[in-house]
C-alpha cells in the first residue's frame, strides 16, 4: 500500500499517561503506548495539514519494565512540588501506520499527490524524522529508524493474548472532524502474540466532550507563501 510506512521507535524511558494518575500529580505508564502517542511520533517524522496519520498495528519487542524516578514538576503557584513518576524502561516498537487525506481541507486538494507524500515519509524515516521523537513526553527522547514489521524476535511472540481493559486512545481535534468541539476517545485493546491492533479513531466504543475548540489550522496561502505544498524534500 502506497500510503504505509513500517519503523522502529525506541528510548530508554517512556511515560504514556494513564489519565488517572495526573489527577494527584504521581504520573505513572500505561504499559502499551497509546494512539495519540504513536501518531504524535509519525507526525514528527513527516507531516502536512494535507493528510491524518492512522496508527494500524504496534508491535511490543522488548520486555515491559516499569521503572520508578522522584521529580520536581513545576506548580502553577510557582516553585516545584515533589513527586514520583512511573515510567517504562529500555522500549522499543515496530510501528505501522498511513496516511489518509484530511477531507476537512479542500483548500489543499491539489497537494493530494500519494507518491510524492509516500516517498518523502519514507526518506524522513530514514533519517529519523524531521522533529524531535518524544515517547509519551518531553523528558523520554525516543530514536526512530526504518525496518519491516514483523521482523526480528520480539519478546511476546509466543502465542498468548493480554487484555488492558478501558485505556485512552486519542482526542478528536476540530480540525480532523469539522466541528468545533474537543473529545477524547477510550477503547480496549488486546494484545495478541506482542501485537496491538488499533481500532480507527470512529469505532472507539467511548468519547467524552472536553470543550469547545476553534479550528485553526495553518491556511493554505501561508502554506504557499512558505513554499511547503511543493516542497519534496
Amino acid at each position: 500500500m502506497r500510503t504505509r510506512i513500517d519503523f522502529k521507535v525506541s528510548g530508554r524511558f517512556a511515560l504514556f499517561t494513564d489519565p488517572l494518575t495526573k489527577i494527584g500529580g504521581e504520573k505513572c505508564s500505561y504499559h502499551i503506548p497509546t494512539y495519540e502517542a504513536l501518531k504524535g511520533i509519525a507526525k514528527s517524522i513527516y507531516w502536512k495539514p494535507t493528510f491524518i496519520w492512522v496508527i494500524d498495528k504496534a508491535r511490543i519487542m522488548r520486555r515491559i519494565r516499569t521503572q520508578a524516578k522522584s521529580v520536581k514538576p513545576l506548580v502553577f503557584s510557582g516553585g516545584n512540588s515533589l513527586a514520583n513518576y512511573t515510567y517504562l524502561a529500555d522500549v522499543e516498537y515496530q510501528i505501522q501506520a498511513h496516511f489518509e487525506w484530511n477531507m476537512h481541507r479542500k483548500d489543499l486538494e491539489s497537494d493530494r499527490d500519494t507518491d510524492k507524500h509516500w516517498h518523502v515519509a519514507r526518506r524522513m524515516v530514514e533519517k529519523g524524522g524531521r522533529q524531535d521523537i518524544f515517547l509519551g513526553t518531553r523528558e523520554c527522547q525516543g530514536y526512530a529508524e526504518p525496518c519491516t514489521f514483523g521482523e526480528g524476535k520480539g519478546e511476546y511472540d509466543e502465542p498468548g493474548e493480554l487484555a488492558y481493559g478501558l485505556m485512552f486512545h486519542g482526542f478528536d481535534y476540530p480540525d480532523e472532524t469539522g466541528t468545533k468541539e474537543l473529545h477524547s476517545r477510550f477503547w480496549r485493546p488486546v494484545m495478541k502474540n506482542g501485537i496491538v491492533e488499533f481500532v480507527k479513531p470512529e469505532d472507539c466504543p467511548v468519547r467524552k466532550f472536553v470543550r469547545e475548540m476553534i479550528p485553526n489550522p495553518p491556511s493554505s496561502q501561508g502554506l504557499k507563501e512558505e513554499g511547503l505544498l511543493d516542497e519534496l524534500d
